[in-house]
């Protein structure tokens, strides 16, 4: 399991993809890309996806990511992506009152019990007290990483 702290772009793209029974059929598809701004965005996911799409190709919707951390997995049954939303719990120094603070991970991980299990190998490593609130399945087919060239 790793984790990249980076900034994440959630993008949409509309193709025609080639089913099981070999017929066309349109599809939107949710990947995410790491980049800096929206258009280095879309360069990048049309970059990944030309090697995928041979016909036309539309990007629908780029938005920036609610979650600036993402944990990876090394397994190859970890074939989808959940959202994680942990719950920071800090003592207020001055008020000696309990703070919690919400975090969003996105996690790889073949199940939600997969995942809440990555998310407590990760988190063991902070020494900060947490609650894992929601974990639910999303429709990222993909993370695109920056590779450098």
């Amino acid at each position: 399991m790793r984790s990249r702290t980076s900034t994440w772009f959630e993008t949409k793209v509309r193709y025609e993809k080639t089913m099981d029974d070999g017929q066309q059929k349109p599809v939107t598809e949710m990947y995410v890309v790491d980049a800096l701004s929206f258009s280095e965005a879309e360069a990048k996911i049309m970059d990944e996806m030309s090697a995928y799409v041979s016909g036309e190709m539309k990007i629908k919707d780029i938005k920036p990511a609610s979650y600036g951390e993402i944990f990876f997995s090394d397994d190859d049954k970890d074939d989808r992506w959940y959202k994680a939303k942990l719950q920071f719990i800090t003592i207020d120094e001055k008020t000696e009152k309990e703070k919690r603070s919400n975090v969003t991970y996105l996690v790889q991980a073949g199940s939600i019990s997969t995942a809440i299990k990555h998310i407590d190998e990760v988190m063991s490593k902070a020494m900060i007290d947490y609650d894992s609130v929601a974990v639910q399945e999303t429709k990222i087919l993909d993370v695109f990483e920056h590779t450098s060239k």
